[in-house]
Formats: C-alpha cells, structure tokens, sequence
C-alpha cells in the first residue's frame, strides 16, 4: 500500500496540471489560492485540483514532497512552480503562459 508522500509524488508525476490549495476552484478557501486559480482561468487551461483542507494528511506531507512550505502550490509536469508569488510574478511576465504551453 502506498504511503501519502508516495501517493502525492504519483499524483504530481501523472498530472499534467495539479494545483494543491485550499478549497476547490469554485470555492477557494483562501484569497490566495483564489487568486491563482483566476490566473489559471485566464490560461482557460485545464488543470486538476486537490483540497488540502480536505485531508490533513495531505495537507502535513505536501511540503516535505515539494520542500515548500505554504500553499497554494502549482505544479506542472511534475515539476513544482512555485505558490502564489511566484505565480502572480510568472504571469505578470508572461513566464507563466509559455510554462502552461509547453
């Protein structure tokens, strides 16, 4: 049986997109979260989610797998982009479009 950190690295492998953060996009729980998932809307890419108030487990292994400590957390292509800062900065300077095209 898979442990969570070894579930979440699958998770993160395997997905094209996947944005860890409070709450799901319809509903952030945060203003950060919600603010990246307006950034990912502007994209109109498709991206998947994952609650980490939903699992608390989750939500304590998450940032040992990534080595970052807050969330949201963006990965794409397995590859950790950053949370909301970074985010914002990559979009603010189109780093981030050419990140989701690729």
């Amino acid at each position: 049986m898979e442990t969570v950190k070894e579930q979440l690295e699958r998770i993160i492998e395997e997905t094209p997109i996947i944005l860890f953060m409070k709450g799901d996009p319809h509903q952030p729980r945060c203003g950060f979260s919600a603010k990246v998932v307006n950034i990912l809307k502007e994209y109109q890419v498709e991206f998947s989610y994952m609650d980490i108030l939903a699992d608390p487990e989750v939500r304590a292994t998450l940032p040992s797998v990534s080595e970052w400590p807050t969330f949201p957390q963006l990965f794409v292509k397995g590859e950790l982009i950053g949370g909301c800062d970074i985010i914002t900065e990559m979009h603010v300077s189109d780093e981030l479009k050419e990140v989701l095209q690729t």
